[in-house]
Order: structure tokens, then C-alpha cells, then sequence
């Protein structure tokens, strides 16, 4: 069984959000940060971590991320404050467990 998880990333100024899945965190994190993926987080700069969680099977983290998704800014950022009521960068937090 292969865990998963969702997160949410941001630009430094908090404009943009982005809702992801993986399966690998630390490594997704990494790729985002130094621009290794092609995208929407490479065109807007969204290398900020703000909230994660983990699932114990990659199809739940799956199903949560089509629900943050479908979710407006305002409740996305009440859980994000809720997990990180600073928003301050998780990187490094995440990089150094």
C-alpha cells in the first residue's frame, strides 16, 4: 500500500494557491523549490509550502484533492490558517524531518 499525500503551495506574496498530490513528498517539494517541473508552479512562482497532509493510500490523498479543489480561496486559506496560521514556508520544516 503506497501512502499519498495533498498539499498546498503559494508564491511568496500569498496571490496564487496550488492544490497538489504525491506520493513522495519530500521529493515533490524539492522539484517544486528548484523549478524541476514545467507548469503552473514554475510559470507563477509557487514554491511556498503552506499546508500538507498525509493518507495512508495514495487514492485518498487523491480524493482530497479534487475536494480542496472544488473548495473557493476564502475556505482554502481558513485551512491553511487552521494548519499554519503564520503561513509561513514549511520547506524547510519538511526537508529537515
Amino acid at each position: 500500500m503506497k501512502k499519498g499525500y495533498v498539499y498546498i503551495l503559494s508564491n511568496k506574496t500569498d496571490e496564487v494557491l496550488y492544490v497538489g498530490v504525491t506520493s513522495d513528498l519530500l521529493r515533490r517539494m524539492y522539484e517544486h523549490r528548484h523549478h524541476l517541473i514545467d507548469g503552473f508552479t514554475d510559470k507563477y512562482n509557487v514554491t511556498k509550502v503552506l499546508y500538507y497532509e498525509g493518507f495512508d493510500r495514495v487514492e485518498d490523498a487523491i480524493r482530497r484533492e479534487k475536494q480542496l479543489k472544488g473548495w473557493r480561496r476564502e475556505k482554502k486559506f481558513l485551512l491553511i490558517k487552521s494548519f499554519n496560521p503564520e503561513l509561513k514556508d514549511m520547506y524547510d520544516t519538511l526537508m529537515s524531518e
